[in-house]
């Protein structure tokens, strides 16, 4: 850990509480412990994290900080602890993607004669980019700073949900400025149309249309100068579009005198939707200048969301790995509205005046197995908005978002992911959106005859010589099928309950008992040949990012059906037990995704994070403990490389979290949490309506990682499950922990 902050509490003042029909009053306080001093935002950052660094709060709009000059897949943040250069600092970023995007609305300070553009990394005086180093660097929750070498300017910036803040010390200088860059965005993304208007002697607004993974993505902002603008000017770029050579307005200089160690204090708002409600977020969000203010707010912000899971352990290790998860886990989804729910929707309009909060930045394919759970848990009063904002979205796209980033569908990735976390919200019993609409959205989505689907309804699967990726669409469309089941069983739609039931079981027509192994099937029913089960061509044959050995135990929905498949459960746990041993190679042509291996177990990418839970249902909890264990240990750290794979906007971060806390929901919909291993010696986990939960496990260590028994409120419970409801109802899972499998808990088949 860089940078930590001394250990202090902070207190939120609470409403005078009448004690007595005297009318005594007592005023109370609600303490909070200091816990981003254990958030370090640089793991992640190195190896193929691919997380964000810079300044933020929860859930905001606004991700603000520095893009790195280099691109490539390990920049898909706009940052990677390996560089040394800083091109400019951008108000939005993704974190954990692998795709690039966003880096909108860049500012850079400045000093002397500047080329407007990203010049050669050869010549520094080519373009606009600075060097750095990580001496000079500092990150927390909320706050971001750092001294630009070739300018000799320090950098600081804070943000609130939609507005950056940033204090640049500039040195003595005639010719100090701030270069406003709507040219270089991150990965795919390019501008499109630029427009930057100085309405008078501090204020710049304008707007960033641009083009990339998200297709038509739009941002508006205005920005306020603490400092007079002494002149100001404007500079256009030239490129051909559709054959067509086109200007676009890319750079705004803003030109200043500076004393030594001056400080310039700039605001930047942000907005989906025009340039006044940029405006509007600013004067509702930050209309004064206190910039140590505004740190110590962002730090408050963070703080009491990471209070929602106040862990023990004398491991300050752990503490730092398990709160820079839970932190992780929190920069998306982002809010994707103005303060008066104005926002720009998925049919790329605005919308005036939303009933609910809208937000962006779903990559659902990753988090609807863990991320979206931790949701359920911890922000329960996110629910009914996010659930809200995903039928909106279906009902200007006409289905549930896929990958949906600022309003545009990228349909990224295989599979029906939205559906799950609806149906998750549904089973768990969540209220404030419109149930009927929600099942409309999801049988709507499953019976599309886009991305395979079409084939998925003709032939019960989708065949290889119909669509690549077969086996790990059919098999992603199964779960999602078994969950709109499960919703339409609990509403009383019994037709439409049988129709998905038996659909989710499409995943048996790709296994061959023959090799033991999912296998691309063609439309004529044959087996695919040659057959490689370690074998994985990106993009191209019938995995998604992986191979025959992870996509097999893809049946989290029907763990007894997979079983069953091999015959019994002798020979499923001897399958399962080779997963984690066998050695192969992927060939030349894999996915660089499939990264944190153990034998063929890829930690480093989602389809396999469910499967160390499976021994659970076959009654050998104690293998579940031994290997979730070895990857809390072994594939998360506290170092910038500290995640094995790229955290995909808070899934790999949510694994942990959960798993630390020795649960984890398996099956794609309904709260069933698996009681796996806690690394942790105790948590209190706030559960909405001022209600607690805490996991205590007796006598834990590294060596006492098997759970001999349990009690849940202080009555035996020998399931290796516990239900939604009862972790929501408050309450306390009491585990008594060993060196040795107990013989007993956990091994019977129910």
């Amino acid at each position: 850990m860089r940078t930590f902050c001394t250990q202090v509490c902070v207190y939120l003042p609470l409403s005078l509480a009448l004690l007595s029909c005297q009318g005594t009053k007592q005023e109370t306080a609600s303490q909070l412990n200091n816990l981003t001093q254990y958030v370090d935002p640089y793991i992640g950052t190195g190896d193929h994290g691919h997380v964000f660094v810079g300044a933020n709060v929860p859930f905001g709009l606004v991700q603000l900080g520095p893009t790195n000059y280099s691109q490539g897949w390990d920049w898909c943040s706009g940052y990677h602890y390996s560089d040394s250069t800083i091109i400019g600092f951008g108000h939005t970023h993704l974190s954990g993607t692998g795709i690039g995007d966003l880096g909108d609305i860049s500012f850079m300070p400045a000093t002397g004669q500047v080329a407007l553009t990203r010049g050669d990394l050869k010549d520094p005086a080519s373009g606009i980019y600075s060097l750095f180093s990580h001496e000079k660097e500092k990150v927390k929750p909320g706050y971001y700073s750092v001294h630009l070498d070739r300018f000799h300017i320090d950098v600081e910036l804070t943000a609130t949900k939609r507005v950056g803040f940033h204090k640049y010390t500039f040195p003595q200088s005639d010719s100090a400025k701030v270069i406003i860059d709507l040219e270089h965005g991150i990965g795919w993304d390019q501008l499109a149309e630029g427009k930057i208007i100085q309405e008078n002697d501090s204020v710049v607004s304008g707007y960033r249309f641009s083009n990339g993974w998200a297709k038509d993505q739009r941002v508006y902002f205005t920005a306020i100068f603490s400092k007079p603008i002494q002149s100001f000017a404007t500079r256009n770029v030239t490129r051909k579009i559709d054959n067509k050579e086109v200007t676009k307005e890319a750079y705004g200089e803003a030109s200043f005198r500076t004393s030594d160690k001056e400080t310039v204090l700039v605001k930047v708002a942000l907005s989906p939707v025009s340039i006044e409600n940029a405006k509007l977020n600013m004067q509702t969000e930050l209309p004064g200048w206190d910039f140590e203010g505004t740190i110590a707010k962002a730090d408050r912000a963070w703080n009491e969301e990471l209070n929602k899971v106040d862990i023990q352990s004398a491991d300050n290790k752990i503490k730092r790995i398990f709160y820079t998860a839970l932190y992780h886990t929190m920069i998306a989804p982002s809010e994707f509205c103005d303060v008066n729910k104005d926002y720009f929707g998925a049919d790329l309009q605005p919308h005036a005046n939303a009933s609910f909060t809208n937000y962006t930045t779903f990559s659902l394919w990753d988090t609807y197995r863990a991320a979206h759970p931790l949701i359920t848990l911890i922000h329960p009063e996110k629910i009914p908005d996010l659930i809200q904002t995903m039928l909106t979205i279906y009902k200007e796209q006409g289905k549930l978002p896929v990958w949906h980033l600022m309003g545009n569908e990228t349909d990224c990735m295989v599979g029906n992911p939205g559906i799950p976390v609806v149906a998750d919200a549904l089973l768990k019993g969540f209220t404030g959106f419109d149930k009927e609409l929600a099942f409309e959205a999801m049988k709507t989505s499953a019976m599309l005859d886009e991305r395979g689907l079409k084939y998925l309804k003709e032939y019960g699967y989708i065949p290889y010589d119909k669509e690549n990726e077969s086996v790990a669409k059919t098999m992603e469309y199964a779960l999602a099928d078994w969950s709109v089941a499960q919703v339409a069983k609990k509403m009383g739609k019994t037709e439409d309950a049988d129709y998905f039931l038996k659909r989710s079981k499409a995943y048996t027509h790709f296994f061959d008992p023959s090799v033991g192994f999912m296998r691309g099937r063609s439309s004529d029913g044959k087996f695919r040949t040659p057959f490689n089960p370690f074998q994985s061509i990106h993009r191209e044959n019938d995995y998604t990012e992986g191979n025959a050995w992870q996509y097999t135990w893809l049946v989290p929905h029907d763990v007894d059906g997979l079983v069953g498949l091999f015959g019994s459960k002798e020979a499923f746990i001897q399958k399962l037990d080779s997963l984690f041993i066998a050695e192969g190679d992927l060939g030349k042509d894999a996915s660089p995704d499939i990264s944190g291996l153990i034998g063929q177990y890829a930690h480093g990418n989602e389809p396999s994070h469910h499967i160390v839970y499976l021994y659970s249902y076959v009654g050998q909890p104690w293998k579940t403990a031994e290997k979730v264990r070895q990857i809390l240990r072994e594939l998360y750290t506290d170092q910038p490389a500290g995640l094995c794979g790229n955290e995909d906007v808070g899934q790999m971060s949510a694994w942990y979290v959960l798993s630390a806390l020795g649960l984890y929901q398996v099956e794609p919909a309904g709260g069933k949490y698996i009681i796996g291993s806690p690394v942790i010696d105790e948590a209190t986990i706030q559960v909405g309506n001022g209600k607690t939960f805490r996991v205590v496990a007796h006598n834990n260590s590294a060596a006492n990682l098997y759970v001999q028994s349990a009690k849940l409120n202080g009555v035996a419970h020998n399931s290796v499950s516990i239900d939604f409801k009862d972790i929501t109802a408050g309450g306390a899972l009491e585990l008594e922990m060993g060196p040795a499998p107990s013989q007993e808990w956990g091994v019977s088949p129910k």
